[in-house]
């Protein structure tokens, strides 16, 4: 099993220190939440929440993700940074090219592009995008986008974004694409990516959601050989739960180890400490 670190509702000046250190303890990867501003009023309910309430208060920092990619990545040689999840259809899929593969060039080949089709109409307006048929421009954006990563030039005729002849330099690493998202048409969009991104979701229901992924993949004459399944897990907290996780196809768990033994608001030096003893306690073979 291997574990993600999140970097949702972290003080700004801890990340870079906490990246280090999960570097060196042998964590895959840190995780970075997307959201471009937080509006006061909203009509859009949050879809991952009983009563639609957001997660998180108002004034909550949220750093750009391929920004702090680019400065993460500096201070590291082999952790992976995962976007929880990207918005694309929220840009222009120029913009959005150009910087998340910007990241993956001063990574070196280190980033996963996490993306979501987005949930709050009220934001897509305020960016100047169409809520409406973000799912058909999301994949429509990730072809193009696919595209625009490959050396030389360009072209794209799509039926929403039509792209003369041009060429986006320099080319990235390959940067494998996950889709986060739980609804059957997310995992129908994952399964036709390189991996899935969970939510706040039991064991059960991830077992079952890689299970419908991996027949949905089965009826395309794909296996799950080369896919990623990345979740944070709401019922796992052992070396024998995270090996269930293992053998119901979890590759990884999005965590905050710190929280195993500190809780949520520890200091820096207590999150470093969570993050040693987790290591040791439930990662004692990687």
């Amino acid at each position: 099993m291997k574990f993600y670190i999140s970097t949702a509702f972290l003080e700004n000046a801890e990340i870079i220190e906490i990246a280090k250190v999960a570097d060196d303890l042998g964590f895959e990867g840190m995780a970075i939440p997307d959201h471009v501003v937080n509006l006061e009023t909203l009509t859009t309910p949050y879809p991952y929440t009983a009563d639609g309430a957001r997660r998180w208060q108002p004034f909550t920092d949220w750093l750009d993700p391929w920004v702090l990619v680019g400065a993460m990545s500096q201070a590291t040689t082999r952790l992976k940074f995962v976007s929880t999840v990207y918005i694309p259809a929220m840009r222009d899929p120029y913009s959005a090219a150009k910087a998340v593969g910007t990241a993956a060039c001063l990574s070196g080949g280190r980033v996963e592009l996490g993306v979501g089709v987005g949930w709050c109409a009220e934001e897509f307006e305020l960016l100047g995008q169409q809520f409406a048929r973000r799912g058909s421009r999301t994949d429509e954006m990730l072809e193009l986008m696919k595209a625009l990563w490959q050396p030389g030039w360009t072209e794209f005729d799509g039926e929403f974004y039509r792209t003369p002849r041009l060429e986006m330099t320099p080319s990235p690493p390959r940067i494998p694409i996950y889709v986060g998202g739980l609804s059957d048409i997310a995992l129908r969009r994952a399964a036709r990516n390189d991996g899935w991104i969970g939510d706040l979701i039991g064991l059960d229901q991830a077992a079952a959601s890689v299970n419908r992924i991996r027949e949905i993949r089965a009826q395309r004459g794909l296996t799950m050989d080369d896919f990623t399944v990345i979740t944070p897990l709401t019922d796992a907290f052992t070396a024998d739960q995270f090996e269930r996780a293992g053998a119901a196809g979890i590759d990884a768990v999005l965590t905050m180890p710190w929280a195993f033994y500190a809780g949520p608001q520890a200091s820096l030096a207590a999150k470093i400490d969570g993050m040693q003893r987790f290591r040791r306690d439930l990662m004692p073979n990687s």
